[in-house]
């Protein structure tokens, strides 16, 4: 049997940076137009502090104006909403988002209500969720909206396939869905109480993992011939024994690769798969909001 296609999502979200990297450069040579990304932090979480790193760098490095805020563990709610009061009424900001998770005394739903939907380069705001919903244009957020990137490279055209989504969570799952059912696939959303789970994954043309659980899906729930797009990003002790013993790790996905590499035509890598096209497409809802925001 032939194995599946790699997906490389490094090598794609590197050229996705270069072209977004281009457009940023002409609209400050066409219109004086500098895309600008703020991004908030709350706290010290180790892996917060990674992935806020990593925007800013990309953002700099796309030729955007890159604005980080890095708050106290203590600050308050109303401290933080009035942080975001204060970047909703900048002119350079254009594409604005607060790092989640937020410490346990702040509302991460009232955050996200205070973005102003414009700005909301997260996706999360319940505006921006109804205009996704309702066909308007919206921003999604940028994990989906990579996923889409990679399946249109490995398909092209999407009209008419069979998607099944395994997840249903605001930042994944639904908007997910959305994207599909707008590119005219028939969707399923499926979840880990679905009944019968693997008789509706091996419905799909397209699979999509997005449900938190370390290789789960295994590869007889895989139609012969999908492509797998595998979200997840879960810690697990090493697969070797001196290793496992010293406390070392490794990241897998929701879905058991090899298995999945037998089975489907294409399939994502944990790592070097989803995640890095989430920070590109990022940046792709900033400059699509600055865009926007200047009526281009």
């Amino acid at each position: 049997m032939t194995q599946a296609r790699l997906i490389d999502g490094l090598a794609i979200a590197q050229a996705l940076r270069h072209t977004i990297a281009e457009d940023v450069e002409a609209l400050k040579r066409d219109h004086g137009l500098q895309p600008g990304l703020a991004v908030v932090l709350v706290g010290d979480d180790p892996a917060s502090q990674v992935y806020v790193r990593s925007k800013g760098e990309q953002t700099l490095e796309a030729g955007m104006h890159s604005v980080t805020l890095r708050l106290p563990q203590h600050t308050s709610e109303a401290q933080l909403l009035e942080v975001v009061a204060q970047l909703n009424a900048d002119p350079a900001i254009h594409g604005l988002l607060v790092q989640f998770p937020v410490p346990a005394h702040i509302d991460p739903l009232v955050v996200q209500a205070a973005i102003h939907p414009d700005k909301d380069v997260d996706g999360l705001n319940a505006v921006n969720i109804g205009r996704l919903a309702s066909g308007q244009p919206a921003l999604a957020p940028a994990t989906p909206v990579g996923c889409m990137v990679l399946l249109e490279h490995v398909l092209g055209d999407l009209r008419g396939k069979h998607a099944v989504v395994v997840g249903r969570s605001n930042l994944v799952g639904k908007p997910m869905a959305q994207l599909l059912l707008r590119a005219d696939c028939t969707v399923t959303i499926a979840h880990s109480r679905t009944h019968d789970l693997p008789s509706v994954t091996r419905l799909g043309d397209i699979l999509v993992a997005a449900v938190g659980r370390p290789e789960m899906v295994r590869g007889d729930w895989i139609k012969p011939g999908a492509v797998v797009i595998d979200v997840g990003m879960n810690r697990v002790p090493s697969r070797k024994p001196k290793a496992a013993a010293e406390g070392k790790t490794i990241l897998v996905g929701d879905v058991a690769f090899d298995e999945a590499m037998a089975v489907a035509a294409a399939v994502t890598p944990v790592p070097r798969g989803v995640g890095p096209m989430t920070v590109a497409c990022l940046l792709q809802n900033t400059v699509t909001a600055a865009r926007r925001q200047r009526g281009l």
